[in-house]
């Protein structure tokens, strides 16, 4: 098996049932997560060897990060224990046309304290085959920033294919902290995964012309961060059409060799759970360049895994990527016997 790693926090998500705001709340559900985390099981369970590297809190709660990533598959060498707390957020859950909300409680949390020398990144990347971070963890800290920066280093230096998703979060930091970060980063980045306005507010890449449709727009954006990085190999994001917080229109977008490739649109009636679908969409994408799909393939499995997490409650994909192709090809809502 390829062997994966990611970097980045765990979170503890506690959210409200469907048509309960935070303020009438009297109990949460738990469940665990976070971007990086998230792509780490989704993977774990496409069969790869999954390490990620984080730090939890040596407690209740820390044991139980260890072992939803332990029943997921993901292997834990690597997730330092200290600090004294897990980062925690709030998810008031949306439905039609009230829109989920998210409240942070993650300052001062045991991996936004991490320091570079607690971490031996030779050791980690021996015999590894990619590299996954997102902006969210740079966003964490000012040393996390430079641990991230380092680690993407290193793996190129060591011939790890790398990936970065900008998964941009404003309650973290501001766009011109998050741009003049990205812009380093992107130097030591072979997979990306950013949208048309990453391009613009980041990247300060000028707006296409209003004429283009959207893929055409889309393109644009791509070949000119290919032109400002040509290192990096592929690029992907999704469009989505919010029909409410309950019905989503998605489509996925992959783009290599200067040409961009879509997916069908999946109409997806009723979400379940929208958290996380990103990051499985990530996911499906590294795997579909890890077996060497063709670019059709690629990103019909991707956009495939996205629309089965939005049926899933919790952060995470749980489905197999037999599970993913046979939904890519068949799916209808039809019974499987």
């Amino acid at each position: 098996m390829k062997k994966i790693i990611t970097f980045g926090e765990i979170l503890l998500r506690l959210s409200t049932t469907v048509g309960e705001r935070i303020i009438q709340a009297n109990q949460l559900t738990m469940n665990y997560g976070g971007a990086e985390a998230n792509v780490a099981v989704s993977l774990a369970n496409f069969g790869y060897d999954v390490n990620i590297v984080s730090k939890i809190p040596d407690n209740s709660l820390g044991s139980a990060v260890e072992k939803h990533l332990k029943a997921n598959g993901v292997k834990t060498d690597y997730l330092l224990k200290g600090g004294e707390r897990l980062g925690t957020y709030y998810l008031e859950t949306g439905i039609g046309e009230r829109s989920a909300q998210v409240v942070y409680d993650r300052k001062y949390s045991s991996i936004s304290m991490l320091a570079e020398d607690e971490i031996d990144f030779d050791e980690i990347f021996r015999d590894a085959a990619l590299f996954h971070v997102s902006g969210i963890t740079p966003a964490l800290s000012p040393a996390l920033s430079e641990i991230t920066l380092l680690a993407l280093k290193k793996a190129k230096e060591l011939g790890v294919t790398t990936s970065f998703d900008f998964n941009y979060r404003s309650k973290l930091w501001s766009k011109e902290e998050a741009a003049e970060v990205f812009k380093q980063l992107l130097t030591y980045v072979d997979i990306c995964s950013c949208g048309d306005k990453d391009a613009i507010h980041f990247l300060g890449i000028k707006e296409a012309d209003d004429s283009l449709d959207e893929g055409k727009k889309l393109s644009y954006y791509y070949a000119k961060i290919q032109e400002m990085y040509p290192n990096i190999t592929y690029m992907s994001s999704t469009f989505r059409n919010v029909l409410s917080a309950s019905e989503n229109d998605l489509q996925g977008n992959f783009y290599v060799d200067g040409i961009l490739y879509q997916s069908k649109v999946h109409h997806i009636n009723p979400i379940v759970d929208r958290v996380g679908g990103g990051d499985a969409f990530a996911s499906g994408i590294l795997y579909g360049i890890l077996e060497e799909m063709s670019p059709e393939e690629v990103i019909s499995f991707a956009t495939a895994a996205s629309a089965l997490k939005h049926t899933v409650h919790g952060d995470c994909n749980v489905f197999s990527a037999n599970e993913v192709l046979e939904f890519a090809e068949n799916g209808s809502g039809r019974i499987i016997r």
